[in-house]
């Protein structure tokens, strides 16, 4: 027996008992009626699942208009319903228009009994199919709605930023591959989301993927998928991020950091628009908005052959480089009074105005850590400030070195972001993942720069500390 509700209707009284009889065993509950005018409140009142719905209802008439009436109103109450037409006037031009309509299945007078009770378990089969995916885009919207709320605007004002904006316009409805370079902390996710926010691919998935954090082992799983053992720990078939990312922008981050082997096998899978899972050798298509970042210099990179040429161009058929905070003026201002209402109301605390001492401290600041240290910057003084002006004293940064001017002899940006360096890991005793968080950078980030300006040695005792 389904767990179905199906709907009987039929002017003839016999053949309603005689389906009846029929059917009782196959259905949870059957509901039957001959005047068709009663099928509305039936379907509203019994959640009606299945309609096996009679064709002709008046004397003398057998076009199948009434049955064509009928089905139309109950796709109109529920287009998930799965509507079995039955007649004893075996019409193949009538059963092409039923279907078209909408109807499921057609059935014709006489029947046979295994056929019909068989057509029947399969509409509803359909009818729970409908459903759960009506469910799942219910999920999905839900989930979708829930990854818009994790990304701030872009705000700005600046003309370096306006620029990137009249790009995300004229790039987001084209399905071109993007690569957005800058500094950690400048927003390339961010930008990432507003291309597919204004792409026609908007109510599709986005899927974030920090290649920095992949090992070599983990790449192929996590990003193609896999099949059930085909590794010790892979008990079962899981979708790699490409798959699950189908239809919508997939978004690898640091792609800077990729081994050659694995640009290799990235190539593979953009050139031929397919992937194979680990231990599969099934092809499976593939259909998405590709695009990546990177803090790294990737023409250069290409240079020293630590970056394939052929990926370099396939990534970047558009290019965004988007500025350091300390390079956008006022945005500055504006991002922290964004910041300032949205922890605010977060954390239930009345609106902190910025005192004008306060305006010209944070101009007047390098930003190593770019937006996402002014992010933190600004969540620690609401915590922590009792006060509903910010103070110069409330603004605590990880360098206090001020923005340079063009007057003296002033340091490149390669000292100062090694000086900002140092003096993070002096300040948390050479802990490089406390020094990570104080800069808004991640500890693998941390730790390449401490090998990159030879500061390794300093800390050697400490570069493993948690």
């Amino acid at each position: 027996m389904v767990k179905g509700n199906l709907l009987i209707v039929d002017d003839h009284k016999n053949v309603l008992k005689a389906l009846l009889h029929l059917l009782e065993q196959d259905f949870s509950s059957i509901h039957t009626a001959t005047n068709p005018n009663l099928i509305p409140n039936l379907i509203r009142d019994f959640k009606i699942d299945v309609v096996l719905l009679d064709m002709n209802y008046s004397a003398g008439l057998n076009t199948g208009n009434e049955g064509i009436y009928w089905l139309e109103q109950i796709l109109h109450i529920d287009p998930d319903i799965a509507v079995v037409l039955i007649t004893a006037y075996g019409d193949v031009e009538l059963a092409v228009k039923a279907v078209k309509k909408g109807a499921t299945d057609f059935v014709l007078k006489p029947w046979d009994n295994e056929k019909l009770i068989a057509t029947l378990k399969s509409a509803f089969k359909l009818r729970e199919s409908r459903l759960e995916i009506k469910e799942l885009r219910n999920k999905q919207v839900h989930l979708t709605r829930n990854i818009e709320e994790r990304y701030d605007p872009l705000i700005s004002s600046s003309s370096g930023m306006r620029e990137i904006l009249a790009t995300i316009r004229k790039v987001a409805k084209t399905k071109t591959n993007v690569l957005i370079l800058g500094e950690n902390g400048t927003g390339k996710e961010l930008v990432a989301h507003e291309i597919h926010k204004q792409s026609d691919c908007a109510d599709e998935i986005f899927v974030s993927v920090d290649m920095g954090s992949l090992s070599e082992t983990l790449f192929e799983s996590e990003v193609f998928g896999h099949t059930k053992g085909a590794f010790t720990d892979a008990r079962e078939d899981r979708s790699g991020r490409f798959e699950i990312a189908n239809g919508g922008t997939l978004f690898l981050d640091e792609i800077g950091n990729l081994s050659l082997p694995l640009q290799a096998k990235l190539l593979a899978v953009l050139q031929n628009h397919q992937v194979f899972r680990l231990g599969s050798n099934t092809p499976i298509p593939i259909d998405i908005r590709l695009i990546c970042a990177t803090n790294k210099d990737l023409s250069n990179q290409v240079h020293l052959n630590l970056f394939r040429e052929d990926l370099y161009y396939r990534i970047n058929t558009i290019e965004i480089e988007i500025p350091p905070l300390r390079k956008r003026g006022e945005d500055i201002l504006q991002l922290t009074d964004y910041f300032l209402r949205k922890y605010c109301k977060k954390y239930q605390k009345p609106l902190v105005k910025i005192s004008t001492r306060s305006r010209d401290k944070l101009l007047n600041y390098n930003w190593p850590g770019n937006v996402r240290e002014l992010q933190h910057i600004v969540e620690k003084v609401v915590i922590m400030s009792d006060s509903d002006i910010l103070k110069p004293e409330d603004l605590i940064f990880s360098s206090t070195k001020p923005k340079l001017t063009g007057t003296g002899n002033p340091k490149t940006l390669k000292e100062i972001e090694k000086q900002a360096i140092k003096e993070a890991l002096e300040n948390n005793h050479g802990s490089i993942l406390k020094a990570a968080e104080e800069l808004g950078l991640t500890r693998q980030t941390v730790y390449n720069k401490l090998l990159k300006y030879g500061l390794e040695n300093n800390f050697t005792t400490n570069t493993h500390k948690k």
